[in-house]
């Protein structure tokens, strides 16, 4: 055990010392490997919303809280987060100073690759309460906070990305696989399980958040009764599927507003709803303001950010 601890010691600095050599100043910095993120923070500010991806996530030197699948989850460091399937997290970070910045690596989850190595893999046995979340926290092993290394090292040989980091993604995925993570994406991405039966109708809800959603069809589609649907989604995501699909609908809204400029009542329209006097009073529910006023905000905290950098 002290071997573990000494190696998680040693992997961590090692860890610390690159994303501080790639984050001089606080930002969140998408990779040249895809789907592979580096943060650093030095404010708490408001919780912060979006409608995330599944992913992992590893906390280097921190705490952050986030509000997921109805309950609010802490990690610090040398800890890593698994959020299992697309839902709607809201999070902060625990007094971060510039001498002592909360960082912080996460990596987006294929979930094809997922369900490829779990059906390779022998099957566990069936447990009679299958009831999970869709989160996963857990102290990290010192094989995963190596390949997250090995990944952030990876950077430096730009020429060899396009190579190794297939490899060292799917590596990684195994070794969530079998870690304390295993059996929450085992049963997200088995084929047989209610687990994944009410995944499949989450990911038909997030291709199709524009139509019309008729529960009971739902439920049919995925072979769940309505009840069934309703509990395991609710366990899942913290929603109901109307409510899912509304958390869908708003944050796609926010994105068009935001980085396309539509105006509120175009990106209203086109993630789906009817009235925009509706979807006024829904945003502001969520978000805690008119579409208007929040872009306001947000566009002057982007440009804030940007004059600093």
């Amino acid at each position: 055990m002290s071997d573990d601890l000494e190696r998680t010691r040693l992997l961590n600095a090692r860890i610390r010392e690159k994303i501080l050599q790639h984050l001089p100043r606080p930002r969140i910095l998408p990779t040249a490997v895809e789907g592979f993120l580096l943060a650093r923070r030095e404010e708490s500010g408001t919780p912060e919303k979006c409608f995330e991806k599944p992913l992992v996530g590893l906390v280097v030197q921190g705490t952050k809280h986030s509000h997921m699948a109805g309950r609010e989850y802490i990690y610090s460091t040398n800890q890593s987060i698994v959020a299992a399937v697309d839902m709607p997290i809201a999070s902060y970070v625990e007094a971060p100073t510039s001498e002592q910045p909360f960082l912080f690596c996460y990596c987006y989850l294929d979930k094809a690759l997922l369900a490829s190595l779990a059906a390779e893999m022998p099957r566990e046995e069936d447990d009679a309460t299958e009831d999970m979340t869709g989160v996963s926290i857990a102290d990290t092993p010192p094989d995963i906070l190596e390949m997250f290394l090995r990944l952030i090292e990876l950077l430096d040989k730009p020429e060899q990305i396009p190579f190794r980091a297939p490899m060292m993604l799917r590596e990684l995925h195994y070794l969530l696989l079998i870690s304390p993570h295993g059996r929450i994406l085992r049963r997200m991405n088995t084929p047989g399980t209610q687990n994944h039966q009410a995944v499949q109708a989450l990911n038909w809800i997030r291709e199709n958040y524009k139509s019309s959603l008729r529960i009971a069809a739902l439920a049919r589609q995925v072979n769940m009764s309505t009840a069934n649907l309703h509990r395991c989604f609710k366990l899942l995501t913290g929603l109901s599927p109307l409510q899912y699909q509304k958390q869908l609908r708003l944050h796609e809204a926010q994105r068009l507003m935001l980085f396309e400029n539509e105006r509120a009542s175009a990106a209203a329209f086109k993630v789906g709803y009817e009235s925009i006097t509706q979807f006024n009073r829904e945003y502001k529910r969520v978000f805690g303001e008119p579409p208007l006023r929040d872009m306001h905000r947000r566009r002057a905290s982007v440009a804030l950010r940007d004059s600093a950098a």
